[in-house]
C-alpha cells in the first residue's frame, strides 16, 4: 500500500498541499523540503538547499494600480518596476504591503508560492527562470521549499513570459 503524503508529513502549508493534489502533483508533496532555520529569503534558501542563488524562484506580489499581480523571479535578480508598469500597462506599480500579500495569496511574505493562492491574480514569469533545469520556490511557508521544473512551474502558475528583470549597469 502506498500512501500519498498530506500537507503535515511534508512541511507544505495545508492550502499549497491541497493545490498540489489538485493538479495531479502529489509527487511534487514527496519532495518539498523543510528547513528549522527558515529560508524567508532567496540567499536563505540556496544556502539552505544548496544551490544557486538564481535556481531560487521568488514569489513577488505588487499592487498594479491596486491590483495585485505575482511576478515570479529568479532568486538572483530584482525586478525592475518601471518595466513591470510598462509591461502590465498600469499607471503606478508598487511592491505589495504585507497585509496585501497575505489577503491576495493566504500567506506570509517569506512563504508565497508560485500557486495555490486564495484568490486569482494576474501572473508574470521572468524569461530568466528558464535558464535552469529546475528551480526551487516556497511551498506556503518560510521553512520549506519544493522543487520543480521552470516551463512546468510557469504552467501550473498560469504565467505569462515577460522581461521584467532589472539589468546591472
Amino acid at each position: 500500500m502506498t500512501t500519498t503524503p498530506d500537507a503535515e508529513s511534508s512541511g507544505a502549508h495545508p492550502r499549497f498541499a491541497e493545490a498540489l493534489r489538485r493538479l495531479g502533483l502529489t509527487d511534487v508533496l514527496a519532495q518539498v523540503r523543510r528547513f528549522p532555520d527558515g529560508t524567508r529569503t532567496a540567499a536563505e534558501a540556496a544556502a539552505a538547499v544548496g544551490c544557486e542563488l538564481s535556481e531560487i524562484c521568488k514569489s513577488l506580489i505588487f499592487a498594479a494600480d491596486g491590483e495585485p499581480v505575482l511576478v515570479l523571479m529568479d532568486g538572483a535578480s530584482r525586478v525592475d518596476v518601471e518595466l513591470l508598469r510598462q509591461e502590465l500597462g498600469a499607471e503606478r506599480v508598487t511592491r505589495a504591503k504585507a497585509d496585501v500579500v497575505r489577503e491576495a495569496t493566504g500567506y506570509a511574505i517569506g512563504g508565497v508560492p508560485p500557486f495555490g493562492h486564495r484568490t486569482t491574480t494576474r501572473v508574470l514569469a521572468d524569461r530568466s527562470l528558464l535558464d535552469h533545469d529546475l528551480v526551487w520556490a516556497a511551498a506556503g511557508t518560510p521553512h520549506t521549499v519544493f522543487p520543480m521544473e521552470p516551463k512546468a512551474l510557469i504552467a501550473h502558475a498560469g504565467a505569462t513570459l515577460a522581461d521584467v528583470r532589472e539589468r546591472s549597469s
